[in-house]
């Protein structure tokens, strides 16, 4: 179940450095291969054994010289409507300023838990100045310093004593959950519709754990499944020049708490920086991925070549991931919606297949006999035995060989990709592993 901390405050404060900090508790959380534009504004945290994300609101902003009231105010707004827990951040060394005041009124009012994180004190005569901040109302301040980690162990222990219970959560049955996805105006409320369309007593409506994801539970035409929606989508807020940044932090609830997400493009417009940037928080979750281009019926040219030439073009957006299926269809005229459907829960069966040892290495045996991996420094690395993981998440293969540091991206992507030729994984993401024999 996802859970999502968000840090707010006035520019400056330090929101970045703690970002970075937690999400770099351990190295592997933070990816940043696919360097998307704004990626770096969320990230995963594990701690104790807890997993949770942690979004960055400072980086929403676009241009930081020239802030102005109206664009932290927004930030702190979309935070108290899709964050489970929000840091309060403030900075010791000017005290409590105006806007901090403000922020703090906003904050008292949210019905969310709210942490007050006192940034920059990382000797004793600043945490007894750090009394002051009692002023705003919001508890205990947390003295921290973001730059050198002081404090952020106990911080990072009382975001987790914050979460609700996982009793609580676990409270949906075990059967696929997909989520819709995409820019504003791709038509996620369009297709959701045309789903659930006329027999919506056949669906029933589950308010999720997570105030703001509702879960619908769709049974009819033999599909049995949960649509994860963000109460975000549904409401059409006045959001005006920046809508595209947070639709972002709409999105990646949604994302979290689902197997597989239907990623929406408007024909009509074309693949654009958004739709890469939600597609890089699809990858970077892990989840399967089926790509409806809606509007299909608003495009003149449908020729066969007009098709092939929008598929490879999102293809080579999207690379190096391709392997996943692609639909062109009309939430407005219904045109091929079902099959929208039909391929998700194709694809999270893919996610969810398994491959027998023994045919999976006498195949794989033979095509590394037949492109063994590049010798390095006169070093030649035996690949001896493979393995599917049981309880991984998604398919994950182990390879055990000599040298496993010596095996590089490049031959890791050419055995992924004999082995989706062999065996259907499409729509699904695939972990390769190298271990030492």
């Amino acid at each position: 179940m996802g859970r999502l901390v968000a840090i707010v405050g006035r520019p400056n404060v330090g929101k970045s450095t703690l970002f970075n900090r937690l999400t770099q508790t351990r190295t592997a959380i933070v990816d940043d291969t696919s360097g998307t534009t704004r990626d770096r504004q969320y990230g995963k945290v594990d701690w104790c054994g807890q997993e949770f994300s942690v979004i960055d609101t400072g980086g929403w902003v676009v241009n930081s010289e020239d802030i102005f009231e109206g664009e932290i105010n927004k930030q702190v707004h979309t935070a108290i409507e899709e964050a489970d827990i929000i840091l309060f951040m403030v900075d010791v060394t000017t005290g409590v300023t105006d806007l901090d005041d403000r922020v703090a009124e906003i904050l008292r009012r949210a019905k969310k838990p709210v942490l007050l994180v006192v940034n920059k004190s990382d000797n004793s005569d600043w945490q007894y100045t750090s009394a002051e901040f009692y002023a705003l109302g919001l508890g205990d301040p947390f003295c921290i310093s973001a730059n050198n980690g002081f404090g952020t162990g106990d911080l990072l222990d009382e975001v987790i004593k914050r979460f609700p219970d996982k009793e609580q959560e676990e409270q949906l049955e075990e059967i696929p959950r997909f989520a819709i996805v995409g820019r504003p105006n791709a038509g996620k409320s369009s297709i959701i519709n045309a789903f659930i369309g006329e027999e919506r007593n056949i669906v029933t409506e589950i308010a999720g754990t997570t105030r703001d994801s509702i879960y619908t539970r769709y049974n009819k035409f033999g599909f049995d499944f949960y649509l994860v929606d963000t109460a975000g989508i549904r409401k059409k807020k006045k959001v005006n020049e920046d809508i595209e940044y947070y639709s972002v932090i709409r999105s990646i609830r949604a994302i979290e708490n689902s197997d597989v997400c239907i990623l929406m493009i408007d024909a009509t417009r074309g693949i654009e920086a958004q739709d890469a940037n939600i597609f890089s928080l699809i990858q970077r979750n892990n989840k399967g991925l089926v790509v409806c281009v809606n509007k299909w019926d608003l495009v003149e040219n449908k020729s066969t070549e007009a098709i092939r030439f929008f598929e490879n073009a999102i293809r080579n957006r999207f690379a190096p991931f391709t392997d996943f299926p692609i639909i062109f269809g009309s939430a407005l005229t219904k045109q091929r919606i079902y099959k929208v459907l039909e391929t998700a829960v194709k694809v999270y069966e893919n996610r969810n297949r398994r491959v027998a040892t023994s045919p999976l290495n006498n195949y794989m045996q033979e095509v590394i006999a037949a492109y063994p991996p590049p010798a390095n420094k006169g070093k030649y690395v035996k690949i001896k035995y493979v393995t599917m993981l049981k309880d991984a998440k998604i398919p994950s293969f182990v390879f055990f060989c000599n040298l496993p540091q010596w095996v590089k991206e490049p031959y890791r992507r050419y055995l992924e990709n004999k082995i989706r030729e062999e065996w259907d994984f499409s729509g699904t993401p695939i972990n390769i592993f190298m271990r030492e024999k």
